[in-house]
């Protein structure tokens, strides 16, 4: 208990200190306009309370991520605890509050632009089409895992000869449902769906945290939090999943992913100030870092310890959907738990839809296609439903996952050395976005060549020295871009 209350508060106080120092560096400035009021078209670029994009914000960042990881990663044991707050502090919250205000002060610039700008335009190219396809994946795992859940929770019939592959007619059904859902909230004006309903579902992602909070605080003797004694890996099959660099996958929502900065353009684009900036970005990842840290804390206690969550694991072949109900139940009660299994699945969806959003917006952005109209919203989403759909029927869920958890943490990378160089252009302290990049490249580098779901080598040290090549030539790529452009400063 002691070492979650100490990684809680530390979360807290980051908020009123780094997130501070983060605005100092960031030189946000109240007088300066922001692109919903400078470039308003009542579609995406449309003035929301401070609250609402709080909230907005939070749901679409979090997903299943802070709820999902966090109990699948609290397998390593307690040192889950420190890469949370650690990761969160300085890693997540830093990445989300600095690439949210840069894009905010380009009047809303998708990520791929932001990064082409800073990185320059092959890189540019690159990142316009791997970021469409990892909102994709992002939008393909949100839809799918959603619909599994609901028909695991509803225990829907299966019907002789009606299915396709390995889905079931209900379970197509409901990926109808929600596809068609993701449709119209993609391309709807974001007040219309996403102001009016995202709020509430990102309360009652808080509510739920707040609620398991309560039971670790009231009941820790039936439900002991395990202390942080050592860094020892005590997942089930450590020889195949070392903390490092597969804890950092694990868990990414809560401690850094970069499909947070694909976000954050959105809420750009809806803010009435930049004084907002650091509740926003900086405060509503702290705030998934506290959801997370919760939920690991939970997972951890309730089997009795870490080796009983790695045997509650095993029993149910890696579903945290299971585990969550199973929290939920016992800890809650069943009708509670029923509305905790309900804001799981609005969690997902919003953030599935928001993805997609986000990838018509990079498409458009990047084509030059304006998006007032309906007819050119529509031109761009429905390729990118087809492919989506095409993914969840055509690929494995697990293949689908890691790769999905790779891309992710390697677009975070990519962000943190744009972060660095944006930081030395403006002359500020680079070692800010430096250290982290570096630490994610490697975690990147040697997930590629360590991972059973990747190349899956035997030899680790040969894995790590790879990893630590690959970083190395990164860091060597980054320093001639900074001196580059410090040159032409000069001049």
């Amino acid at each position: 208990m002691i070492t979650f209350l100490i990684c809680l508060g530390l979360l807290v106080a980051a908020y009123f200190t780094y997130g501070r120092y983060m605005e100092r560096v960031c030189e946000i400035d109240a007088k300066n306009p922001v692109p919903a009021k400078s470039r308003y078209d009542g579609v995406d670029y449309l003035p929301l309370p401070r609250w609402k994009v709080f909230l907005i914000q939070l749901l679409n960042i979090a997903g299943l991520g802070p709820i999902f990881g966090a109990v699948l990663g609290a397998a390593y044991g307690p040192v889950a605890f420190l890469w949370i707050t650690l990761g969160g502090i300085f890693l997540g919250a830093m990445h989300d509050m600095i690439s949210g205000v840069i894009s905010l002060k380009r009047d809303g610039m998708s990520l791929p632009e932001i990064i082409g700008e800073l990185l320059g335009n092959k890189v540019k190219l690159f990142m316009r089409l791997f970021s469409v396809l990892l909102m994709v994946l992002v939008g393909a795992v949100f839809l799918s895992q959603p619909a599994n859940l609901i028909d695991f929770r509803l225990d829907l019939p299966a019907l002789d000869g009606v299915a396709f592959g390995s889905y079931s007619w209900a379970l197509l059904l409901i990926l109808g449902v929600i596809l068609v859902y993701y449709i119209l909230a993609t391309l709807l004006p974001i007040d219309k769906i996403i102001g009016k309903f995202y709020p509430i579902f990102g309360l009652a992602l808080l509510v739920m945290a707040l609620g398991i909070l309560f039971v670790l605080l009231t009941q820790s003797d039936k439900y002991p939090i395990p202390e942080l004694t050592s860094l020892k890996n005590m997942i089930a099959n450590r020889e195949k999943f070392p903390i490092f660099p597969m804890l950092f996958t694990t868990i990414a929502c809560g401690a850094i992913s970069g499909f947070h900065a694909t976000q954050s353009p959105l809420m750009a684009r809806c803010m009435e100030n930049e004084k907002q900036s650091r509740s926003i970005f900086y405060g509503a990842m702290i705030a998934e870092s506290i959801v997370a840290l919760i939920w690991a804390a939970i997972g951890m206690a309730f089997w009795g310890g870490v080796e009983g969550l790695n045997e509650a694991i095993a029993a149910n072949g890696g579903n945290a959907a299971i585990l969550i109900d199973m929290i939920a139940t016992e800890t809650l009660g069943p009708t509670i738990a029923g509305l905790v299994i309900f804001g799981v699945i609005a969690c997902a969806i919003t953030s599935g839809d928001t993805a997609f959003r986000s990838a018509r917006l990079i498409v458009a952005d990047f084509m030059g296609i304006e998006q007032r109209s309906l007819s050119k919203r529509i031109y761009i989403s429905l390729p990118l439903f087809a492919l989506g759909l095409f993914i969840i029927l055509a690929l494995p869920f697990q293949t689908i996952w890691s790769y999905f958890a790779w891309c992710n943490q390697t677009l975070a990378a990519i962000t943190l050395w744009a972060i660095t160089v944006y930081l030395a252009r403006r002359g500020k302290p680079i070692w800010i976005g430096l250290l982290p990049a570096l630490f994610m490249t490697f975690v990147c580098s040697s997930y590629l060549f360590i991972s059973p779901l990747m190349l899956g080598m035997e030899s680790r040290t040969t894995a790590y020295l790879l990893g630590g090549v690959l970083t190395l030539v990164v860091l060597l790529a980054s320093r001639k871009l900074m001196k580059k452009e410090n040159h032409e400063k000069q001049a």
